[in-house]
């Protein structure tokens, strides 16, 4: 076996299981303000963008105010360039009393490339707050767009 570089254009092929799960939360483009020291997109815009997602994926489950709590099993699998589509899903994973873990998955379509590549994903989870900031129970609604 032979160990071929990582270019982070490798793709997802459709039929493989490689797709991206989910509703669409957040769609934008990698631009070169985004990019840090070295002109890679940064890791924390990333992040920034699949918390948006997952905070909209909330709202949208819950219909109530809600904080990020934790993120945990973050994965950065493929870097992103400035340019790139980047479109990120989010899936529920559970519902308790007070809070939502939503499963975030952020892909990437190249410039001039027409296949998409999963190139970050992790378990966000929020609280639903009241006006007064302190957690209130979740009344779970429907995931149709509002």
């Amino acid at each position: 076996m032979t160990d071929a570089p990582v270019t982070g254009h490798e793709v997802a092929h459709p039929g493989q299981g490689c797709s991206p799960q989910g509703e669409l939360c957040v769609r934008t483009i990698a631009m070169p303000a985004d990019t840090n020291q070295n002109g890679d997109i940064f890791g924390g815009w990333l992040l920034s963008q699949m918390d948006l997602a997952g905070s909209v994926f909330a709202y949208k489950t819950t219909l109530a105010r809600s904080v990020t709590v934790a993120i945990e099993a973050m994965t950065f699998r493929k870097p992103v360039f400035v340019g790139d589509l980047v479109s990120v899903y989010g899936t529920q994973v559970r519902v308790g009393r007070t809070s939502i873990t939503v499963r975030v998955e952020a892909w990437v379509q190249r410039r001039n490339e027409t296949d998409i590549i999963l190139v970050t994903d992790g378990n966000f989870t929020y609280v639903a707050i009241d006006d007064s900031g302190k957690p209130q129970p979740i009344s779970v609604q429907s995931t149709t767009s509002v």
